[in-house]
């Protein structure tokens, strides 16, 4: 389904009315581009790609009210109790459950947050250039991420938060050992010397911002439901949508 030539892109429009933040890598997770735009520049690039998985760190669409149904809270392990999680999708109800914490999708797209609504308008401007929900047949497709839970589950645990320079730090380094072609972030222990922390220049420039970390990790959680989805783990209805997370197996608690 996907060749040497496909891209593997991660957007992050949680940022709400600031730019959207991308990443892309190829087959060999070498960094091809890593930036930010608006949405039209952002769905330029994608257009530009001949093949490409798009992992999009947003619902895919308001809240379908399938936790309202008896049968579809029935067979969900926990079984939710009787008039909890109502007003939740599938997958955020099962992240809750691993004490993942996620935000909650209205079922109304006005009543979402900014950013969600970005993030709708991104799906829909990703289908007008052809590209159709994974695993369909098609030269472009799309997955839904959740940034935070695919951290968790690569470091086994909750990062620290992602604005500080530690959850940095960890982040960089999770998909620096996932053998992304990205800096070293333990390099910047080695620069810091005597005279730079007297002088306050301490390289943080060699260290991603968080917006750009979240960007990446969806990047190669593309990476791996496109080469390896052994090693994927879908959580939620596909009625509503998916969240893919980078592991064969989760843990039952984070």
């Amino acid at each position: 389904m996907f060749t040497t030539q496909t891209t593997f892109v991660g957007i992050d429009p949680t940022a709400g009315r600031r730019p959207i933040t991308y990443a892309a890598l190829d087959g060999n997770l070498r960094l091809l581009a890593l930036g930010a735009g608006d949405m039209s520049e952002v769905i330029a690039f994608v257009a530009g790609l001949s093949q490409a998985l798009v992992a999009v760190s947003a619902p895919q669409r308001p809240n379908q009210g399938l936790m309202e149904r008896p049968e579809v809270r029935e067979r969900l392990s926990p079984s939710p109790r009787p008039g909890r999680w109502i007003n939740f999708r599938v997958a955020e109800y099962l992240l809750r459950q691993r004490r993942i914490s996620c935000p909650q999708t209205a079922s109304l797209e006005k009543n979402c947050p900014h950013w969600m609504q970005v993030g709708f308008t991104l799906y829909r401007r990703l289908q007008g250039l052809g590209f159709l929900p994974y695993p369909q047949q098609a030269s472009g497709q799309w997955i839904e991420v959740y940034p935070h839970a695919c951290f968790c589950v690569l470091l086994g645990q909750k990062p620290f938060p992602k604005t500080t320079l530690e959850g940095r730090l960890q982040r960089q380094l999770a998909l620096y050992e996932e053998n992304l072609h990205i800096p070293d972030p333990m390099r910047f222990f080695e620069e810091i010397t005597r005279h730079r922390l007297l002088s306050g220049t301490l390289p943080y420039h060699e260290i991603y911002e968080p917006r750009a970390l979240d960007a990446l990790v969806s990047a190669y959680t593309a990476y791996l439901v496109g080469k390896f989805p052994e090693r994927v783990t879908f959580l939620g209805d596909d009625s509503e949508g998916q969240i893919a997370l980078p592991a064969a197996e989760l843990k039952r608690r984070y």
